[in-house]
């Protein structure tokens, strides 16, 4: 039976989960271009505690960073957008985004 607002409401058990309008979400960014050497974890660091995200930044041996982003969905999305630029002296050629399962990461660092 399709809702009305003469429809009997419906009750919800108080052991039930909330409903939340975000939910947590992790992604692994891979950043290629001109981003070590640009103060890119830093300001990775720097932009992510603004937005409230946990996770970290580290150089990778072929030249890219990695960014692991925790956090409410549209902040770690805010946080992709801020790394297809990066920092000022950043040149950012491409950003992969790889989903994954969030392991509830406290903070943010950089290696």
């Amino acid at each position: 039976m399709p809702w009305s607002p003469s429809s009997p409401s419906t009750t919800w058990s108080s052991s039930a989960p909330p409903i939340s309008g975000t939910a947590m979400v992790r992604r692994r960014v891979l950043v290629s271009g001109r981003v070590q050497g640009v103060f890119f974890r830093d300001s990775c660091r720097q932009e992510a505690q603004h937005h409230a995200v946990s996770g970290s930044a580290d150089n990778l041996p072929d030249g890219r960073v990695e960014v692991i982003l925790e956090g409410e969905a549209p902040a770690v999305e805010a946080m992709i957008e801020w790394c297809r630029s990066g920092p000022r002296h950043a040149d950012v050629d491409e950003v992969e985004v790889i989903k994954e399962p969030p392991e509830g990461l406290q903070g943010f660092r950089t290696g």
